[in-house]
């Protein structure tokens, strides 16, 4: 996987292992090993087919394409590929050309499949079958937008949880009624098939791999340089068109800065109700109206995520992240880890620790 190919050349090609390197990815595994431990980067790769979206393509090429100097190593190897030499994008914006061929999606170690506007036109065939090879091998499947329909009609969906726009929410459900789908979130992550429900959600999703792969410092720094929140609160629920009301509530950023600043403090809902001069009850209606989520969902997600930054950096000591993260017991961080990345605290270290 290492090694360039044969598979095209030019614009659309960015892989960026040494042609020393050797060896493969972690294919559909997560773990995303970059140059920095000695294997190849993990090897993400975009199909683009007529009329897809370039603002999910922008997306993808901004997370995974890049750079990234300030991290000291290299994370993704890139490419693009696309059935046809030239790719009349959406809207016929412009040409893409100059990309690899479709054997490139055989190499991939995340594919992350075409999206585009006309869902109804079904998928040529040549893309499913990449796409169903792709799984068969085990590679991370990833849908923007869209893209939710190109894995359901290649039937690699089936039985599985995924989202889509809200907009086409009800057409999938009919078209696909064995996908489990749940349309109120930004994203789901079901494994070895992710998919991100709108245009924006591309980059939610985005961050989500990378923090999956190396972690949340670094999904962190790369959020900064895209100046874009690392984790947004919430679903798309926040989105779906709904009469605006008479009177809106305040926003909550003044309250959420407050909180981030005090997570190892000993914050409860009620103290959070008191410092925005509100009822818990309408506290927790206001989260679950700007965010999504409620108050005690959020504090506890933020600790995690400030426990998780702690054993990053190098913190061992389970009870001292477990305090400074407001986590309170060696206990709670287990369970609370366990339960957001699915590993152990020394399961994670090993991963992401320095």
């Amino acid at each position: 996987m290492a090694q360039e190919n044969s598979h095209g050349s030019g614009p659309g090609r960015r892989h960026r292992a040494d042609s020393s390197d050797s060896g493969s990815g972690d294919s559909g595994s997560g773990s995303g090993s970059g140059s920095g431990d000695g294997r190849a980067p993990h090897h993400v790769v975009v199909i683009v087919d007529e009329n897809s979206n370039p603002f999910e393509l922008g997306c993808a090429a901004e997370v995974f394409g890049l750079r990234r100097p300030e991290l000291g190593r290299e994370l993704y190897a890139f490419t693009l590929c696309s059935p046809e030499p030239r790719t009349l994008m959406r809207d016929g914006f412009f040409t893409l050309t100059g990309v690899a061929d479709l054997g490139a999606a055989d190499t991939a170690d995340t594919l992350i499949v075409p999206n585009r506007p006309d869902t109804e036109v079904p998928r040529r065939p040549a893309v499913l079958d990449a796409v169903r090879r792709a799984h068969a091998r085990g590679a991370r499947l990833v849908g923007f937008c869209s893209g939710a329909f190109t894995l359901a009609e290649a039937g690699v969906l089936d039985g599985r949880r995924a989202t889509a726009h809200w907009q086409w929410a009800d057409d999938f459900r009919r078209r696909f009624p064995t996908v489990h789908l749940e349309p109120d979130v930004l994203f789901v992550d079901d494994g070895d098939i992710l998919t991100a429900a709108g245009s924006a959600a591309a980059l939610d999703l985005g961050l989500h791999l990378v923090r999956r792969d190396f972690g949340a410092e670094v999904a962190n720094s790369v959020s900064r340089r895209l100046v874009f929140a690392a984790h947004r609160d919430g679903g798309q629920r926040q989105f779906v068109e709904r009469p605006v009301p008479d009177v809106p509530d305040e926003s909550l950023a003044p309250l959420l800065a407050w909180a981030q600043e005090r997570l190892g403090d000993p914050l409860t809902v009620p103290d959070l109700a008191a410092r925005a001069a509100v009822s818990p009850a309408t506290l927790h209606r206001r989260f679950r109206a700007q965010l999504g989520t409620t108050p005690l969902a959020w504090l506890n997600g933020e600790r995690t995520a400030l426990a998780c930054r702690l054993i990053e950096r190098g913190e061992e000591r389970l009870d001292v992240v477990a305090h400074r993260s407001g986590l309170g017991t060696a206990a709670n961080l287990r369970a609370r880890l366990r339960r957001e990345t699915g590993l152990s605290p020394s399961a994670y270290r090993r991963r992401f620790g320095p």
